[in-house]
């Protein structure tokens, strides 16, 4: 594992509103501080590309995201398309209706599908559990067997879009816990990698999940984390 926390980040360019401006300006940023990726939209994909060319910072991109609710088709085509625009790292959603009702059949088929797209051109998958919306521990063990079974490559906590209604009737969005990191990293073997998403937004955080056994980080609090790696002051950042 590389000495750099920020050498772990894929830096989230995943928001509705941003464009291509933002993509290329957090493009810029990422070659300079030395992330594992640049996480975007699909229709991004290869704009980013192009923009990473000749750098180490590899182009990623999500699959039926945020909600994971697509069909295994649309999942695979969506997964074919990114890798013909030259993503090398899909982060794809497990359909979360699916998982609460336990039809592990069908979330197994949908992952091993979309592992297996990726696989035939030459990207690795990350699996998306949604942790915050799963209402025991049992559900997210059980996919952590499936993703070992299906030959993913990580398992990842959130999206960052996940919402839960707190007690004063409020949402709530949802992201990495110290608990959930613990959970999968135990009940996963050396072959999977484990990234933690959602909610990290400083250097201290990544430090916390890294410690705990998370390999790569989703965030768009990059830059605040870079300056916290070298000793910088910077203002927070609300990251995904």
């Amino acid at each position: 594992m590389s000495s750099s926390v920020v050498a772990l980040i894929d830096h989230a360019v995943l928001s509705p509103t941003q464009t291509d401006a933002d993509l290329r300006q957090a493009c810029t940023m990422c070659v300079e501080v030395g992330t594992a990726s640049v996480c975007v939209k699909p229709a991004m994909v290869a704009l980013a590309s192009e923009l990473l060319a000749g750098s180490s910072v590899v182009p990623s991109t999500v699959i039926g995201f945020p909600h994971g609710g697509t069909t295994t088709g649309t999942k695979v085509r969506e997964t074919e398309i990114a890798c013909q625009d030259r993503a090398r790292e899909v982060d794809m959603v497990v359909n979360i209706g699916r998982v609460l009702q336990e039809d592990w059949a069908y979330v197994s088929a949908d992952i091993r599908a979309v592992v297996e797209a990726a696989s035939a051109a030459g990207a690795i998958t990350k699996v998306i559990f949604e942790t915050g919306l799963l209402p025991a521990d049992s559900f997210k063990i059980k996919l952590c067997e499936i993703c070992e079974e299906t030959g993913a490559a990580f398992v990842k906590t959130s999206t960052g879009f996940g919402f839960v209604k707190s007690a004063d009737g409020s949402m709530q969005a949802t992201g990495a816990t110290e608990h959930d990191i613990r959970l999968m990293r135990e009940h996963t073997s050396d072959k999977v990698q484990v990234k933690a998403s959602g909610g990290i937004r400083s250097y201290a955080d990544a430090c916390r999940f890294v410690a705990l056994g998370a390999t790569r980080l989703g965030t768009s609090g990059t830059l605040a984390i870079s300056q916290g790696e070298r000793g910088e002051q910077s203002e927070s950042s609300a990251g995904y």
